[in-house]
């Protein structure tokens, strides 16, 4: 199929937009800071429970999106699964509004949490899937960090709205009752909404592959059968093979540092729900700044640099981060280290696409997923027992800086394609 015009662009990198409230509001800096001192009622062990929820929302990922992926490869069209996983996400994330300040529904906001969590991130297995059918290879690089920065922004206004609208006001507006914490649990509407109007332009104006024909029970057994043949032949691809398991461990710091980053703040430095929300949007702004900024070195100067760049600016940020005591300080630096999210993010996502091939591309998203969910335990795993031994979460966090230095080290040994075999590649069947 051809490339999206300018219109169904926009409209892609506006998804991000609309998803990334999922990960910001619930899964970093609001929900599970008030699952943690709200529902649990201990910072420290609500944080270490948490971590074992996403563990097993990681779990869940690993066995389903390689296999719904193949799927998918084979059936055509990636938007009817986008929606149905959009769908479930945001009715997860609208049912968490019912979980009260209150033990009893621990259990109703984990397994809510995992359902959301899993749901969004196999939607976006596909939604990453549609990047090289979306651009032209040239500009792969500039399209997705333009969409990964974009949703940082879309992070941004779905916290400033949470903030403004719901946390800030006191008494409460729209008759909301402190008491019960209804301002904190109604930001995950807020999420369930947001999700739901800024995704439709991406549904109706980007284009999507063409059915195949096969039918359902067609495409199962084809991407069954595809996905057999690629799992034998993944050790045959070696520079992929290196990439997934780089990635695996870098991408579980990363997923570790949004899953705890929002407890970490809280428990450590004691800030409100309020300064929280100030720090998550101060973050997301230096944290698409970095996306957006960095969007063209990597079609300049390859995925790969970008991607080591991001890594070790991470890494030397986020050393002083876990020794400092002032939180204007912690802030400070943490801003810096939002600079290199981002770009770690979006060239890996390029880097993926230039190792694939074209026409096992949603699969080999799902595979990408896969290795990276399967080793998620690691992240909060580490954290709860490092917080738990040394009574302090400063050593928990410091699983995070071992997970993206190994994955630096590892990352070293790929090579990255050329872009005419990188074309060559993406066109093979």
């Amino acid at each position: 199929m051809k490339s999206a015009n300018r219109r169904g662009i926009a409209a892609w990198c506006l998804y991000d937009w609309a998803d990334s409230s999922f990960n910001t509001v619930i899964g970093t800096f609001v929900f599970s800071v008030y699952f943690a001192r709200g529902i649990y009622g201990d910072e420290t062990q609500g944080a270490a429970v948490w971590g074992y929820a996403m563990a097993v929302a990681g779990f869940c990922i690993a066995l389903s999106a390689p296999v719904l992926g193949a799927v998918a490869d084979r059936a055509g069209p990636r938007k009817p699964w986008i929606v149905a996983f959009m769908l479930a996400t945001v009715t997860a994330s609208a049912l968490l509004w019912f979980a009260r300040p209150e033990p009893s529904y621990v259990e109703w906001a984990l397994v809510l949490a995992v359902i959301g969590t899993v749901a969004h991130a196999l939607g976006g297995v596909f939604y990453n899937a549609m990047l090289p059918d979306v651009a032209q290879p040239r500009m792969t690089g500039r399209i997705s960090g333009w969409a990964w920065g974009l949703g940082y922004v879309g992070g941004l206004g779905s916290l400033a709205v949470c903030l403004l609208l719901l946390v800030l006001p006191n008494p409460p507006l729209f008759g909301l009752d402190a008491e019960t914490a209804q301002p904190i649990r109604a930001t995950t509407l807020v999420v369930a909404a947001w999700f739901l109007i800024f995704a439709l332009p991406m549904l109706l104006l980007t284009p999507d592959r063409p059915s195949e024909r096969l039918g359902t029970g067609g495409a199962v057994r084809a991407g069954l059968s595809q996905l057999g043949q690629s799992l034998k032949a993944l050790p045959r691809n070696v520079p992929l093979l290196r990439f997934l398991i780089a990635s695996a461990l870098y991408r579980d710091g990363l997923a570790t540092l949004f899953a705890v980053g929002g407890l970490y703040a809280a428990g450590t430095f004691g800030m409100s729900f309020e300064q929280i929300l100030i720090f998550a949007i101060g973050l997301n702004v230096t944290a698409a700044a970095g996306a957006a900024g960095f969007a063209a070195v990597n079609d300049r100067v390859g995925s790969k640099p970008t991607v080591l760049v991001g890594l070790a600016g991470l890494i030397l940020v986020g050393l002083p981060l876990l020794f400092v005591t002032h939180w204007t300080v912690f802030i400070a630096l943490a801003l810096v280290l939002g600079l290199f999210v981002g770009p770690t993010q979006s060239a890996s996502r390029v880097l993926l696409t230039k190792l694939a091939v074209r026409a096992e591309m949603t699969e080999t998203f799902g595979l990408y997923a896969m290795t990276g969910k399967a080793i998620s335990f690691l992240g909060p795993l580490g954290f709860a027992t490092f917080t738990d031994v040394f009574d302090s979460q400063r050593a928990g966090m410091s699983i995070v800086l071992v997970l993206w230095g190994i994955g630096l080290l590892l990352l070293l040994l790929v090579r990255e394609p050329s872009a005419q075999a990188a074309s060559q590649v993406g066109e093979k069947s």
